[in-house]
């Protein structure tokens, strides 16, 4: 990794890299860096191309990076775990998990361009090496994975039959092939409609910030 590529210093306003080292204080020296530098990173490209609401900009770590982390308290992959980013935006949940599982590979796909744009050149201003990208539609993609992962992307039942479309029949990692996505609000209806096993699990179980109160982990195996 290219440690001149990294920008650390937040722009004013701009804060709370330390929420993450709270939670995951194990972090290496090259991920403290890369986590350190997003904040920044996403600030500057939120100025030319809005991919994160402007009010939640300054609350990014919290709100954004700590949030697609939650992953990482549900799993611990095994090394060459493969996951789908469906519907990445701008890189949310994909590029904190490449951060935080460098030995994993990550494809990131969104049918918006722009967006797909900023979290390359994010992944790239912080040396990530695990991380593809592709514009187009989810069935445009027709690789296999071990685990499709998303954040409010769309209804449960109408993602679970797109993300089996991706899932890998081999399984290497303890917790079955399948759904990974973070979603908001009362999920009853969602799950009942998606049908067979659904894991829920609130996000207050993992973080105490109360953004996190009506935040939820859906996991699904396929």
């Amino acid at each position: 990794m290219n440690n001149s590529t990294i920008v650390s210093d937040s722009p004013a306003g701009v804060q709370g890299y330390e929420i993450i080292l709270r939670y995951f204080p194990e972090l290496t020296a090259t991920q403290r860096s890369q986590f350190a530098a997003l904040g920044a990173l996403y600030a500057d490209w939120n100025e030319k191309i809005n991919v994160i609401s402007r009010k939640d900009i300054d609350n990014i770590y919290t709100r954004h990076i700590l949030h697609s982390l939650a992953i990482a308290r549900f799993m611990t992959p095994v090394a060459a775990t493969e996951f789908l980013d469906f519907g990445c935006g701008g890189g949310f949940p994909g590029i904190p998990l490449a951060i935080m599982w460098p030995d994993c590979s990550f494809h990131l796909i969104d049918r918006i361009g722009k967006k797909v744009r900023v979290a390359r050149e994010i992944a790239q201003a912080v040396g990530l090496g695990n991380v593809t990208f592709q514009h187009g539609d989810a069935g445009e993609c027709h690789r296999r994975f071990d685990y499709v992962v998303s954040r409010a992307v769309m209804r449960l039942e109408a993602l679970a039959p797109l993300a089996k479309r991706n899932i890998s029949s081999r399984c290497i990692n303890p917790l079955h092939n399948g759904l990974i996505c973070l979603k908001g609000g009362d999920l009853a209806e969602e799950v009942e409609a998606a049908g067979g096993e659904t894991i829920e699990v609130p996000l207050s179980d993992y973080f105490s910030e109360s953004f996190f109160e009506t935040k939820k982990l859906i996991y699904k195996p396929l």
